[in-house]
């Protein structure tokens, strides 16, 4: 019966996500021989056109990935693979957690295999035809082969260190593992533009000049203090754009795009800047980790407790309370369920843009500098500028170009 209910949950879970495909593709298509007036002011009608292509083209492509997806997830629970490689990994491994770890590494792996012509074709075909691949199939091979390396590197040890933890603290062990595991993340958030960024781009110092100076002396105004500027080069790999900054203290850095660098005028990169700096000061980041925490901790918790069970393992196929089955088996059927509550999320993200939108007029002086960055970020990365209202209230974490501009006209 437990086996039916989750098998329909994940089934629902695709219905739902076609049906939202399918409304979105429908309300695009519905605008494509002529723009809303709004919409119209902020493309020209070629490029409207081809963002239009672009919406479809990954419209079609996502639909039959979910699809493909959601089959090989209903393949491999209803199938003995994972419990026989399961026993395969305990009979090649010491006793102990030194199984178990290779085991979910193993069978994450593995499960990743078939997705890897859809990845390709997505960055070598589709994001080729728009002009947006910057990549070459070595440097794809290569990245796939240094983040295996860093799975095994990193993942493998914090893995054995959760598993064992039920050894060591006894039934306390996921309240100890949430800690545990979120003392790493914390801790990657300082270490990851230092160490492992730098594995897959170049960053280099952001030159001398009035950006520089511009963006430091926004930092400087909005008490945002920053241990360095860098510029990362994301052409190498795609001619989208994006800015960010990362860590805390003093190890926050800023990091532009180099495409951003070239798309952008320096007032419209300040205003840019002032965006971001308006999650810090809003307290945005700390209420998102504070969430992210409590979301963990309630995985933990329900882990632990499926563990415990006497069906839940069973229902497919593996030894009743192994901890290693019931952590993989709730990664791979969890989306089931946090699913439907991706809006809730998205609503609380779409607020803070609000708030961060509204730091940064006031930061640099006025809208124009915000909305003339945010039109040709629209512009370069052909963005769906019509979307059905359902998918972007369950998909978007950015209010759409037309909310924003009209949020940011309300304030002045």
């Amino acid at each position: 019966m437990v086996f039916y209910v989750i098998v329909g949950l994940i089934t629902l879970k695709l219905v739902a996500e076609l049906i939202l495909a399918a409304l979105n593709r429908a309300e695009v298509k519905r605008h494509a021989d002529q723009a809303p007036a709004a919409v119209a002011a902020i493309m020209d009608a070629a490029t409207y056109r081809k963002a239009v292509d672009y919406t479809l083209a990954k419209n079609r492509f996502g639909s039959w990935s979910m699809v493909f997806d959601t089959g090989v997830l209903l393949l491999v629970l209803s199938s003995y693979v994972l419990p026989v490689l399961f026993g395969q990994v305990a009979a090649w491994s010491p006793a102990g957690k030194w199984d178990d770890a290779p085991f979910v590494l193993l069978a994450g792996v593995l499960l990743s295999i078939p997705e890897l012509p859809f990845e390709w074709w997505s960055q070598f075909r589709l994001e080729e035809r728009f002009g947006f691949n910057k990549s070459t199939a070595r440097l794809w091979c290569m990245d796939k082969i240094k983040g295996l390396g860093l799975l095994l590197a990193i993942g493998f040890p914090l893995l054995w260190a959760l598993l064992s933890l039920v050894d060591w603290v006894g039934t306390t062990w996921w309240a100890w593992g949430f800690g545990l595991l979120f003392s790493f993340q914390l801790l990657m958030m300082v270490l990851y533009p230092k160490l492992i960024l730098p594995l897959f781009n170049k960053l280099t110092p952001l030159p001398e000049g009035e950006l520089r100076t511009r963006l430091l002396d926004l930092a400087h105004r909005t008490g945002f203090k920053a241990a360095t500027i860098e510029v990362i080069d994301g052409s190498k790999r795609s001619g989208h754009s994006n800015a960010f900054f990362t860590g805390f203290g003093r190890f926050r850095r800023i990091v532009l795009f180099d495409t951003l660098i070239a798309q952008l005028t320096p007032q419209e990169l300040e205003a840019v800047l002032a965006h971001e700096v308006g999650h810090y000061r809003r307290g945005h980041i700390p209420k998102t980790l504070a969430l992210a925490a409590a979301v963990q901790f309630g995985a933990f918790a329900a882990i632990a407790w499926l563990a415990r069970s006497d069906w839940f393992n069973p229902t497919f196929h593996f030894p009743a309370h192994e901890l290693a089955p019931s952590f993989l088996l709730f990664g791979l059927i969890s989306g089931a369920v946090g699913f439907w509550f991706t809006p809730l999320s998205n609503l609380l993200s779409r607020k803070h843009e609000y708030e961060a939108d509204a730091f940064a007029r006031d930061a640099v002086g006025g809208a124009a500098p915000m909305v003339g960055a945010l039109r040709k970020l629209a512009q370069k990365n052909l963005s769906n500028l019509t979307p059905h209202p359902w998918f972007s209230g369950f998909y978007y974490s950015h209010p759409t170009l037309v909310e924003r501009e009209a949020a940011l006209a309300k304030l002045g």
